[in-house]
Order: structure tokens, then C-alpha cells, then sequence
């Protein structure tokens, strides 16, 4: 099989198993940052991105801090992305290819909010949106409203191109940060406001993870009444 059944496959598979996003990424550029040993990196050109759209409902309900329906959903969501993951990896692997999955929440430094890699910027490189004023990635359907997976692989694949859109005059996202760790510029973001302020939401027994969901629920795409995010 060429690339692009390789790539054809993979996506009906993610698409059977209900994902709602699927893009591949060519990291060959950006492999040297991830925090993996060297014979990983030596050994992946591509990153299978995966997402799942969150509820909307749920979503509704986080007004100035994250609920605890939330922080169930959140848990719930990323659980559905590790094991797609798991099955992607293992599809991959199966037919005598590498392949690596990556947790769709797993911190190595929660202080400095540092992972194995990134998702959202792996996200990016896969076509699936760009990093909003909210520091996440921002898809033009589903807004921030979705949470990603990755997996990383030597099998021969089709890499999507960027696209090439922003968040344009939206700033529902700056005006209501809690924190108001969001900016006009999306260069700068306050990270360490941001996570004080997860920090302090954790402190107060509402949740017990470092979660908030404001940005997130209003952040809802230019096209949000599409239910096609990605395929």
C-alpha cells in the first residue's frame, strides 16, 4: 500500500470507531523537541492526530469555573481518545510498522506544563485548526470544543497541509478569562496565570484536576452549526 492508502485506511478506521477529527502531520521539523528518547525519534516522520468533540451541554454549564459534570466529561473524553490510540497503534503496528501512541493528557511537569509532546501544535501541522488568544487549538466547526490524541509511526503516510485561518475579531475568549490570563495578541498569553488559576480551582474541591472550561465553552467556531469538524 502507497501513502495514500495508508492514510485512507487509517481515517476510515478512526472515522468507524467514531472520532470526530483525523489529520496527519509531517513532524520530521519538529520531532527533536519531544520529550522521547532518541531511538523514538530517530525512528517517526509522522503523527496520526486524533480528536473527539466534547459535549455541548456539558460545556453550557461552566460559567465562571469548571463543574464537576465537567471534570467527568474531561476524564471521560480523554479515556475515549487513549484507547482509540491504543487501537490506532496497534492497526499500525499489525501490519509490521513502529508506532508510539501518546496519552491525550499525561504532564511530565504540571508546574511548568510540560508533556511528551503537543497535541494542539501537532494539531496545526495535521490541518486541524491553529492556537487561538486561548492557547488552545481553535478549529473553524468545532471551535476549542474537543480534545486530541496522538500517535506517532514510520508507516509511509499522506501529511495534511496547515490551514490557514485565525481567530479573526472574536474575543469572547479575553473577555471572559477568569484568570485573565487570555490576550489579544495570542503571543501572549499568561501560561502562569492560567495554571494559578487551574491551581486555585483545584484548592476549592470543585474539581480534582487542573481544569477550568471557560475559554472552552465559548469558544465555539465560525461554522459551529456544521457537524463535519474534519471529515
Amino acid at each position: 500500500m502507497d501513502k495514500t492508502d495508508n492514510y485512507n485506511t487509517l481515517r476510515a478506521f478512526c472515522k468507524e470507531m467514531g472520532l470526530d477529527f483525523f489529520g496527519v502531520a509531517d513532524i520530521s521539523e519538529v520531532k527533536h523537541k519531544f520529550a522521547l528518547s532518541k531511538d523514538v525519534i530517530d525512528r517517526v516522520r509522522y503523527a496520526v492526530v486524533v480528536g473527539t468533540r466534547l459535549s455541548s451541554a456539558v460545556l453550557a454549564e461552566i460559567h465562571q469555573e469548571p463543574t464537576l459534570l465537567y471534570s467527568h466529561h474531561y476524564k471521560t473524553a480523554n479515556t475515549f481518545l487513549d484507547l482509540c490510540a491504543f487501537r490506532i497503534s496497534k492497526s499500525i503496528q499489525d501490519k509490521g510498522f513502529y508506532s508510539l501512541p501518546i496519552p491525550a493528557s499525561q504532564l511530565l511537569d504540571w508546574k511548568n506544563q510540560t508533556a511528551h509532546l503537543s497535541h494542539k501544535h501537532l494539531g496545526v501541522l495535521a490541518g486541524l485548526g491553529w492556537i487561538g488568544r486561548n492557547n488552545l487549538l481553535v478549529n473553524p466547526v468545532a471551535g476549542a470544543q474537543f480534545r486530541l490524541a496522538s500517535v506517532l509511526t514510520d508507516m509511509p503516510l499522506t501529511a495534511d497541509n496547515p490551514i490557514k485561518e485565525d481567530c479573526g475579531q472574536c474575543r469572547a475568549c479575553v473577555v471572559l478569562c477568569p484568570a485573565g490570563a487570555i490576550k489579544d495578541n495570542a503571543r501572549a498569553f499568561d501560561h502562569r496565570a492560567c495554571f494559578e488559576k487551574l491551581v486555585s480551582f483545584a484548592k476549592s474541591n470543585k474539581v480534582n484536576q487542573y481544569i477550568c472550561g471557560v475559554c472552552v465553552n465559548v469558544c465555539r467556531g465560525r461554522h459551529a452549526n456544521s457537524s463535519n469538524a474534519k471529515w
